[in-house]
């Protein structure tokens, strides 16, 4: 996977870096897990605004990714790389010998033509799932489930990985992408490998026409409001100081929003390296 930079023929080209997406083999997706996408443009059922900055973009077809992975000895062969449209990372559509098909998120290096096989028996390979008890240590792995056949939760974007570091008991301890380092079930599966698609960071738009492709609306600044509508607006001029708050008067910065009291702070030996 690389991008490529385009010549500033148009302004918005001037900026605009891209996927290559030569690593994509088929355009068109499996109809049998596809289904359609309503956009709601941040209202609720009654219609009213709850979430804003959405809106307009794209129409979208969903794909149905399987992250439960618990067709446990049943091999699959990859039968194509595909685009998701709902996800920074690629998919890899399986065939299995039974004549299922499913979709997965595409880690790197997988090639078309690939044998996968997920359970305790599967090799430790690129692509299979497995239980993290069946998983050598100081493995990269990603798709980490949190709880026994909840399906993958952790670490599933474009080029994200973690790292299985040591054992303890009947628990495993995964470095996460954040640098947080937790425990988990050592019941719990996860795919050997990192996310594919790792260039998607380096990928600018170019333009403000491809956020509203995304369904994204122009976001305004709560210092350029009036007092009424933010508790950061007003002033004559541009006012400096203050503390930076949300619009409901939180403060947007340091305050913890985590429930102190939380029942999975136990399982966490470090928290994430914070800047």
């Amino acid at each position: 996977m690389a991008v490529r930079k385009l010549k500033p023929v148009t302004p918005g080209q001037r900026h605009k870096v891209i996927g290559t997406f030569e690593d994509i083999t088929a355009s068109v997706p499996e109809k049998s897990l596809v289904y359609g996408k309503r956009s709601t443009g941040g209202r609720n059922n009654t219609g009213k605004m709850t979430v804003r900055y959405k809106g307009g973009g794209h129409k979208k077809k969903f794909r149905m990714i399987d992250f439960k992975r618990e067709k446990d000895g049943v091999p699959a062969v990859v039968k194509s790389i595909e685009y998701d449209p709902n996800r920074s990372a690629r998919i890899a559509l399986l065939y299995y010998v039974d004549g299922e098909k499913r979709y997965i998120i595409a880690p790197n290096g997988l090639q078309v033509g690939a044998t996968l096989m997920s359970g305790a028996e599967a090799a430790p390979e690129v692509g299979n799932a497995l239980p993290l008890a069946s998983i050598p240590v100081g493995t990269v792995i990603h798709n980490i489930e949190l709880r026994p056949g909840q399906g993958a939760l952790l670490v599933r974007s474009a080029g994200n990985f973690a790292q299985l570091t040591s054992r303890e008991g009947s628990y495993c301890v995964i470095k996460l992408p954040s640098g947080e380092t937790r425990k988990v079930l050592s019941a719990c599966k996860a795919t050997v490998g990192a996310v594919g698609n790792s260039d998607h960071a380096l990928e600018q738009s170019g333009k403000a026409g491809r956020s509203r492709w995304l369904g994204r609306r122009p976001h305004n600044r709560g210092v350029v409001m009036n007092p009424v509508d933010h508790p950061m607006g007003g002033g004559e001029g541009r006012q400096s100081g203050g503390h930076p708050r949300s619009r409901k008067g939180l403060y947007a910065k340091g305050l913890k929003t985590r429930a102190p009291k939380k029942q999975s702070n136990k399982y966490i030996i470090e928290r994430a390296n914070k800047k």
